[in-house]
């Protein structure tokens, strides 16, 4: 990239100079009538639907006419429960004269990430070329053609109108220098897609994993859990790569921040005490205060994380997260057809948080004698926001210890807890509820899929195996047209073709689903959902899949990394390894190990961005076992085998004669089996979940 180097410095010392976020006085707003977005369905769209700026949506109209006008145009992206993008429609593009400087040199165009989440990682790699970081607001002026030219995050009125003026400035007074900048940028972002194919598994061995590990654990948090760092993320694949990891190897370690991490995140303020359900991310490092947007992604791979926990530790703690992550989904996620909404804005009243903090004087009223045990088991003398007296409401302390403390039995103060939190939730569903995003995403809600059958599992409640089915229902109802799956549904909307993601996140739903179920229709599905992504998504170059179905962008798009949804390459790996087990499919896991293979050398380098390639490098170098359950008892003893965490284990099952490899010849008249296989080697069958699981145990260590 050193050839790029000096271009991108011309720019990064203007992005440098321009978007320090200072929070200006808010400008006066004059409206002045809709434009172009009032007749979009994305929340975030309609929000801007009524500035001066004459906002058009992403379309090839949009794009024909910067072209035939020669204009720059400006990409602004972010997602309607973004607080920033809040504060920069208020105070920039709610402006006047601001507005007025847009639509004379510009073609603005507004895209909601999560409608467009393809045209969003094109730009906010290009914004992290010139700068080195990201995030939303994410602000791009681009050539005619696309290239980018200038990227930038949340700006004032004033910082934003000197970046209009010295793009526009060095555009219009040296056309050759800006084409070349933006051509040469183009490249930049064409190079982070480049993947070199390998033919061979070479380096893919438990020792590439140890070191991976091995050198991620210097950054870990080992007080406050996570990883180091001013703010922090839950990393939901980063914790359930490293909590199997740690039981295969049986590290002590690695177990032991795994849960560090969650206890500190079930007690701290990124946790909805009162709710259920998980903010977006922590503005500290003890996971006190949150940003409070709630997303449906982050919930959905926090339930899979904290189901898989509490079979793994067994504790109480982790199931009532559990429940509580899915109670909050219930009451205020979920679209009567079955499918759930994307996100909760961070904001009430242009407030961040108000909708979820406290006054003191309001919880004394509420509590009324109960206050002061309440008071001290959230240590609300010393919790208080920086900025003003609101009150978060996190914890310091289990509450098995405090009870202790307070000299009350563990069980009457779970009672008193329940009281406090039914109080606290109908005074809080009082008050003015944060906007929703009611678009239904298939990727998130396949996540959620999978969330809801981890809960099944560790559980053992039906209605969790109920909501999953419910989903897919929704998703086959209204996102599954002519055997093709769309991004998101919202009735009235723009269907844009589904992305890598979502057919990734559903096919690996359906897999798990088929294993508890024994539904071989669930299976089919997948197994045609496979057959596209092939056959529509395959990148011959690099040996991957493209994110986008049509190469419409200025840099084809092959997402490698983890971020906060896990990378949709490494799951459509997971698949092929997964389906290339149940079908007896050579080429499904040549595949798959190739692909692994080629990002070995990031798995090595950078293991914490790579959480979902290390789990199938775990499966790869590392014992994996097929468990075929065959009878007509197989559900209960798959439902008896799944009460105990088995990393790197396919457990699936047949109540019937099947055709599968895993069952075939295996139907015992009145006797249901299990067979423990490993490297197509099957032990003996037995009859108990118990008897199969030390073979598993035992053969984990062969």
């Amino acid at each position: 990239m050193k050839e790029y180097t000096m271009l991108y410095s011309l720019f990064f010392t203007l992005f440098v100079a321009l978007t320090a976020c200072n929070k200006g006085k808010q400008a006066e707003t004059v409206r002045s009538g809709s434009n172009a977005l009032i007749h979009e369905t994305s929340p975030y769209l309609l929000q801007h639907a009524n500035n001066p700026v004459n906002w058009m949506p992403w379309s090839e109209k949009a794009l024909k006419q910067a072209k035939s006008e020669g204009k720059l145009i400006l990409v602004s992206i972010g997602y309607s429960s973004c607080h920033w993008c809040h504060v920069m429609e208020s105070e920039t593009f709610e402006n006047p004269a601001v507005a007025d400087l847009m639509n004379e040199h510009f073609i603005n165009i507004k895209v909601d990430r999560e409608e467009r989440p393809d045209i969003d990682n094109v730009y906010m790699t290009a914004l992290q070329l010139i700068a080195g970081s990201g995030g939303w607001p994410l602000n791009v002026i681009t050539l005619p053609n696309g290239n980018p030219l200038y990227g930038g995050t949340y700006h004032t009125p004033d910082q934003w109108t000197q970046v209009l003026l010295d793009v526009n400035k060095f555009y219009t007074e040296d056309l050759k220098k800006a084409e070349e900048y933006g051509e040469m940028l183009a490249k930049g972002i064409q190079e982070t897609n480049k993947i070199v194919p390998l033919t061979n598994s070479d380096g893919t061995d438990a020792a590439a994993l140890e070191e991976s590990v091995t050198k991620w654990k210097t950054s870990w948090d080992l007080d406050w859990g996570g990883d180091r760092g001013d703010e922090k993320f839950m990393m939901p694949t980063n914790l359930s790569f490293l909590l199997n990891y740690s039981i295969l190897l049986k590290n002590k370690d690695y177990k032991d921040h795994v849960q560090n991490t969650l206890d500190k995140m079930a007690l701290g303020g990124i946790y909805d005490q009162v709710g259920g359900g998980f903010f977006r991310y922590s503005t500290d490092t003890y996971w006190k205060v949150p940003h409070f947007e709630k997303m449906l992604y982050d919930n959905a791979q926090m339930l899979r994380v904290y189901s898989t926990a509490s079979k793994v530790f067994k504790e109480d703690q982790y199931r009532e997260i559990v429940v509580g992550i899915s109670d909050f989904l219930e009451r205020e996620m979920k679209n009567p057809s079955g499918g759930y909404y994307a996100a909760l804005d961070a904001d009430t009243e242009g407030v961040e948080g108000k909708y979820y903090v406290w006054e003191e004087t309001e919880l004394k009223a509420i509590l009324a004698d109960d206050y002061d045990l309440f008071a001290a088991y959230y240590s609300i003398p010393s919790q208080r926001m920086v900025e003003d007296s609101s009150i978060i409401l996190f914890r310091n302390k289990s509450d098995n210890i405090f009870a202790t403390e307070q000299e009350i039995s563990v069980a009457d103060f779970a009672g008193l807890r329940r009281k406090w939190n039914s109080l606290l939730l109908k005074e809080r569903q009082k008050r003015t509820f944060p906007r929703k995003d009611d678009k239904v995403i298939t990727s998130w809600n396949a996540l959620l899929m999978i969330g809801f059958l981890d809960a099944y599992a560790a559980l053992g409640d039906e209605s969790y195996l109920k909501k999953s089915l419910e989903i897919l229902d929704f998703l086959q109802t209204n996102c599954l047209r002519e055997n093709q799956l769309i991004h998101s549904y919202k009735e009235g909307g723009n269907h844009v073709p589904g992305f890598l993601e979502d057919y990734a996140f559903l096919i690996e739903a359906l897999i798990k689903l088929y294993g508890v179920s024994l539904n071989q229709d669930h299976l089919d599905l997948a197994v045609n959902l496979n057959s596209h992504v092939i056959n529509t998504f395959s990148d011959k170059g690099t040996g991957m899949f493209r994110f986008n179905q049509k190469e419409e962008l200025i840099s084809p798009l092959v997402l490698t990394h983890d971020g906060v949804l896990p990378s949709p390459n490494a799951s459509m790996a997971l698949n092929l390894f997964h389906l290339g087990h149940l079908l007896g499919d050579k080429a499904f896991l040549d595949r798959s190990k190739n692909m692994v293979a080629s990002m070995v050398p990031n798995i090595r380098s950078d293991g914490q961005a790579y959480g979902k390639w290390s789990e199938l490098l775990m499966h790869i170098s590392h014992p994996f076992m097929e468990v075929a359950v065959v009878g007509e008892n197989s559900k209960i003893l798959i439902q008896r085998l799944n009460k105990i965490h088995l990393p790197n284990t396919l457990i699936v099952g047949a109540a019937e004669e099947s055709n599968l490899p895993l069952f075939n010849n295996r139907l015992v008249s009145d006797k249901t089996l299990i067979y423990v296989c490993k490297n197509n080697t099957c032990k003996l069958p037995v009859a108990l979940p118990e008897q199969a699981i030390d073979l598993i145990n035992t053969s984990y260590e062969e």
